[in-house]
């Protein structure tokens, strides 16, 4: 292997790693807004339970999901 196929695939890797951590970054903040606004709406409307939080938590949870894998199947395009 010579050095410039080791350095490209080096840069490769790191852009992959960059790449994929702003996936994972992305899915907690889309979760965390959803379980905020859920705790909000809570606190303005109450019930015996918290369901808005619940609600809205598995909301952000469903997105932040279906956003990744259309990201990563754009991703394994490229």
């Amino acid at each position: 292997m010579s050095i410039q196929n080791k350095d490209k695939k080096n840069k490769n890797g790191i852009k992959n790693y960059f790449i994929l951590s702003g996936f994972a970054m992305q899915m907690g903040v889309t979760i965390y807004v959803g379980a905020y606004l859920g705790k909000y709406l809570d606190a303005k409307f109450p019930a015996d339970k918290k369901w808005f939080t619940i609600l809205f938590t598995l909301l952000g949870v469903g997105i932040s999901l279906y956003v990744l894998l259309k990201q990563l199947n754009k991703h394994q395009e490229e």
